[in-house]
């Protein structure tokens, strides 16, 4: 069916998933105006109904419709059918607090006198924000004798909005999403890097790189070798002494987040744990150290309720500014008791979250040298064969919309189209399937080609983009179109519907 549905809407994006988890689907990070299943929940055996019902459910958006068939009649043989009574979702449905919009009886369209069907549509008034309490309560309402907690939530907040295809399901868990401590432990050392370095105090009566219980001997040897915030990234590679400095600032940051925030920010109004932190022993680094989805995930990982994790993908341009005002409020406060005169502004400007500069550099230098083995380069959107100097490299998904320096979203361009008819635009779905063949050919002879680059083009594809294994160009695609059509639903930015050939 799915073939079939493929051969006839070939504009579409299918993927290829299983109930009861979804878990591919959920990888996307997306969220759906509908949610059909004809005929399919009466395969699902009882056990396994309360997940995939919760699971469906979590992927509508604002007013989205679940619609369900469901079958009455004798199984089968050699299918696997249960009984799939209409009391059942409605109870399901008052759980997860949908409204029964319509329910009709129909009979079998195969003309089975003993099958007969109902039709159940559902809607789900949540707006994806039933997170919101638990973020509200860190921010707000929990006690804090640090900025940690802040900190914490602030560094699970950048890998829902950057790295969110590297989320897993948690194991032996109901609703519960994992991420690698490692990664949170670098956005955590992005986030304090700044204001430590600065001097600024993070809780009562301390301040600068020594004043801080995870600021120790690797954070302090960060700023002697004046390793930079934007400089810790997924494909950033380390060597000799600067490798050292920032596995030993991992291990000191993940030590304090498991022994502080981890274990003691609460669940609203209760004494559970919000977060869950499993850590492992990571390998210490001989000559060098990169940064890969592989190597973050080797210190473990760090779980949250999906509610919790589900608002930050959704909701996380509102939390951020929440959290920075909370964060510089403290600050501001520890300094007054310590009796230090901060100027206006200082803590705004540290505290502001080190985004990449817009560099495009690295592939202007790769596509000259192709350009000088005398290789054609063209413009991946137009196809017009490209000179060094008519040469633009352009961010496929614009940077305005969401800055990434990844290697795939780097792709060159007419100046043209560059500068004068794409611009800042996203482009459409038809447009970058219409500049496949052309987009992974430049893949190809740009980062494939060299083995060090190939390495940091599959660690940032792995961790930007909702793609498993091997990051060949055809998988690196299918994610790009994913991750473009999540751009479009998050950010909403000018489309492009690109150049007729």
């Amino acid at each position: 069916m799915r073939r079939e549905g493929a051969r006839r809407h070939g504009e579409a994006r299918w993927i290829d998933d299983r109930l009861p988890d979804l878990s591919n689907v959920h990888r996307l990070g997306l969220a759906f105006d509908l949610v059909l299943l004809g005929a399919v929940w009466m395969h699902l055996p009882a056990r396994d109904r309360p997940r995939a019902f919760r699971k469906l459910v979590t992927l509508l958006r604002p007013g989205g419709l679940l619609m369900l068939s469901l079958r009455q009649g004798p199984s089968e043989a050699g299918r696997a059918m249960f009984p799939a009574p209409l009391g059942e979702i409605e109870a399901y449905a008052r759980d997860h607090g949908l409204a029964v919009v319509r329910v009709a009886a129909s009979p079998d369209a195969g003309g089975r006198a003993d099958v007969s069907w109902t039709s159940v549509c559902l809607r789900v008034p949540d707006d994806g924000s039933a997170g919101l309490p638990m973020i509200r309560g860190v921010i707000l309402n929990d006690d804090k004798s640090s900025t940690y907690k802040l900190g914490l939530l602030r560094a699970v907040a950048k890998v829902a909005d950057v790295s969110s295809s590297l989320s897993r399901p948690a194991p032996d868990t109901d609703d519960r999403v994992s991420v690698p401590l490692g990664l949170v432990a670098l956005n955590w050392i992005r986030a304090y890097l700044p204001l430590v370095a600065a001097g600024l105090p993070q809780a009562p009566g301390n301040a600068g790189p020594a004043g801080l219980g995870f600021a120790k001997a690797g954070f302090r040897a960060l700023i002697e070798f004046d390793v930079r915030a934007q400089d810790l990234r997924i494909g950033a590679t380390f060597v000799g002494e600067r490798a050292i400095a920032v596995h030993a600032a991992l291990v000191e940051a993940r030590r304090t987040i498991v022994d502080m925030p981890v274990r003691y920010t609460r669940m609203p109004n209760a004494a559970m744990q919000l977060f869950e932190a499993v850590a492992t022993r990571a390998q210490r680094p001989d000559a060098a150290l990169s940064i890969t989805p592989a190597m973050l995930w080797s210190w473990g990982g760090l779980s949250m309720p999906g509610p919790l994790w589900r608002t930050m993908q959704r909701h996380g341009v509102w939390i951020e500014p929440v959290l920075v005002a909370e964060w510089v409020r403290l600050t501001r406060g520890y300094a007054v008791r310590m009796g230090l005169d901060l100027a206006p502004g200082v803590v705004e400007a540290r505290i502001a979250w080190s985004e990449p500069s817009r560099d495009t550099a690295l592939a202007r230098m790769v596509a000259n040298r192709i350009a000088a083995d005398g290789k054609p380069i063209a413009c991946v959107w137009s196809g017009v064969d490209l000179q060094p100097g008519t040469l633009d490299v352009d961010h496929a998904l614009p940077w305005s919309a969401w800055p990434c320096n990844d290697l795939w979203n780097l792709l060159p361009a007419s100046r043209r189209v560059n500068q004068h008819e794409k611009r800042d635009r996203l482009p459409t779905a038809a447009a970058l399937a219409r500049s496949r063949d052309a987009i992974t050919q430049w893949w190809a002879e740009a980062w494939h080609s060299d083995p060090a680059l190939a390495g940091r083009f599959a660690a940032e594809a792995n961790a930007s983009l909702p793609i498993e294994g091997e990051a060949d160009p055809q998988a690196v695609f299918a994610g790009m179109e994913w991750r473009r059509l999540r751009v479009q639903q998050d950010q909403a930015p000018p489309s492009w519907a690109g150049v007729e050939r």
